[in-house]
C-alpha cells in the first residue's frame, strides 16, 4: 500500500535542502565531480531519491549549489576592508582559496559562468572600484577583467593541483616543466631561460595576488590619465 502524499511531504521537508547540499559537498571533496550521483548522494543520506528531487531539479541544480554554498561562506569571512584595494585583495584570495579547497566549483563555474556567486563577486569588486576613484566608463571593464581573472586563474590553479599524483615535488616538477621548454636550442626563449627559478619557486597565491595589483595599477593609471 502506498504512502500518503502527508506523509511523503513531511519526509521531504524533514530532509531539508541545505543537509543535501551538505552531503553533495562531502562527496564532491571526497571523490570528485564524476561520483556525485543521486544514487550515491541518497544512499549517504539513508534516503530516497524522490525525497531529494522535492528539493534539488536535477544533478546541475545540485552542483550549483553546492557551488553557490562553498562560494558564499569564504566570501561571507572576508574581513571588512575599509581600503579598496585591501578589500578587492581580499575578496580574490577568498575566491582563490575556496576554488583551491573545492576545485569542482571552479569546474562548475567555467560551465555556468551566470552563476549567482559570480555576480556577488562582481559587484563586491566593482563597488570597491568606486572607493578607487576609477572613471565610471572604465569600471565595467575593470571589474569584468578581475573578475574574470580571479575565477580563471583560481580555477586553472585547482585544475593542474589535480593533474599532480599525490606526494609529487612540485618543486622538481616544475623544473622539469622548464628544462622541457628550453632544451630544443640552447639559444631559444632567453626570457623563460631568465626565469626559470622563479617558475620553480613561486608561490601560486602571491603570484595571483600579483596579478590582482597588475589589473588595479592598470585601471589607476587610467584614472590619472
Amino acid at each position: 500500500m502506498s504512502k500518503p502524499a502527508h506523509q511523503i511531504a513531511r519526509r521531504a521537508d524533514a530532509l531539508s535542502k541545505a543537509r543535501i547540499v551538505e552531503a553533495a559537498i562531502e562527496i564532491l571533496d571526497a571523490r570528485g565531480e564524476a561520483a556525485l550521483t543521486f544514487r550515491a548522494l541518497a544512499k549517504r543520506l539513508s534516503t530516497g531519491s524522490g525525497a531529494i528531487y522535492w528539493h534539488i531539479a536535477d544533478r546541475n541544480d545540485l552542483l550549483a549549489a553546492a557551488t553557490g554554498d562553498v562560494l558564499a561562506r569564504a566570501l561571507a569571512e572576508v574581513a571588512k576592508e575599509e581600503e579598496p584595494r585591501a578589500a578587492i585583495r581580499a575578496v580574490a584570495l577568498a575566491v582563490f582559496d575556496a576554488i583551491d579547497a573545492h576545485p569542482w566549483a571552479g569546474a562548475h563555474l567555467s560551465r555556468e559562468p551566470w552563476h549567482a556567486a559570480v555576480g556577488e563577486i562582481f559587484e563586491r569588486v566593482g563597488h570597491r572600484l568606486q572607493a578607487l576613484g576609477i572613471p565610471a566608463d572604465a569600471q565595467f571593464d575593470c571589474a569584468s577583467a578581475l573578475t574574470n581573472y580571479i575565477l580563471g586563474v583560481a580555477s586553472q590553479n585547482a585544475a593542474n593541483a589535480r593533474t599532480l599524483p599525490g606526494g609529487t615535488d612540485r618543486k622538481a616538477w616544475l623544473e622539469g616543466i622548464a628544462t622541457r621548454w628550453i632544451q630544443d636550442d640552447p639559444g631559444s626563449r632567453p626570457f623563460l631561460r631568465r626565469v626559470t627559478a622563479q617558475l620553480s619557486e613561486h608561490d601560486d597565491r602571491q603570484q595571483f595576488l600579483a596579478g590582482v595589483d597588475f589589473i588595479l595599477a592598470g585601471a589607476c593609471i587610467r584614472r590619472i590619465a
